[in-house]
C-alpha cells in the first residue's frame, strides 16, 4: 500500500505511513557512529567527558565541563549542512525546507546562547567523518583535541555553510 499525496505539488511517498514512521523512528539522534567515533578517539588522547549534556541549551553531544567546551556531532541532513551527503529530498519539499530551516535557525539560537553563557564550542560535521571528503580520524581527533587546549570559543571541522533555503 502506497501513501496518498497530501497536497498536488506532493509525490506518492513509496511506503505506507505506518513504515515511514517506522523508518523515521528509527534514526538516532544520540549514540550515532560520527559521535562513537569521536568518543572512543577522544578518550584514547586521555580526554574524560559528559555525554549529552541534559541541562544545557541544544544538548551537547560531548560536554568538557572543566574546558567550558563543548562539542556537537552534527549530521549534514539535519542541520542543514552544505555539502555532498546534504540532498533535499524529492517528496513534500515544502515540509522538509521548513523542518531543516528550522533546525538551523534553533542552532543559532543555541549557538548565541552558549557563546553568551560562556560556553566554548566546537562542531564536527559529519562529512568530515565520513563521505568522498572525509577527513583522516586522527586529523578530526587531533583537530577537537587542539581546540580543547585552546581558549577558542568556536571551531568548525567541516566547512561551517548552511544550505540555501530559497524554494527553487
Amino acid at each position: 500500500m502506497t501513501a496518498t499525496p497530501r497536497s498536488s505539488a506532493s509525490l506518492p511517498d513509496v511506503v505506507s505511513p505506518e513504515v515511514r514512521s517506522r523508518m523515521m523512528a528509527g534514526i538516532r539522534g544520540t549514540n550515532t557512529r560520527p559521535e562513537m567515533l569521536l568518543r572512543k578517539g577522544l578518550h584514547a588522547l586521555g580526554w574524560r567527558y559528559r555525554l549529552h549534556g541534559r541541562g544545557i541549551p541544544g544538548k551537547p553531544d560531548l560536554v568538557f565541563s572543566g574546558r567550558r567546551a563543548l562539542i556537537f556531532a552534527n549530521g549534514c541532513f539535519w542541520h542543514g549542512h552544505d555539502c555532498h551527503l546534504f540532498k533535499w529530498p524529492k517528496t513534500r519539499p515544502e515540509f522538509w525546507r521548513e523542518k531543516i530551516a528550522g533546525n538551523i535557525a534553533r542552532d543559532i539560537r543555541v549557538r548565541e546562547q552558549l557563546l553568551t553563557d560562556g560556553w566554548r564550542i566546537a562542531e564536527v560535521w559529519e562529512c568530515a567523518l565520513k563521505g568522498r571528503e572525509r577527513l583522516p580520524l586522527d586529523e578530526v581527533l587531533a583537530n577537537c583535541d587542539s581546540f580543547l587546549r585552546s581558549e577558542d570559543g568556536f571551531s568548525s571541522f567541516g566547512a561551517d555553510q548552511r544550505v540555501e533555503l530559497s524554494m527553487e
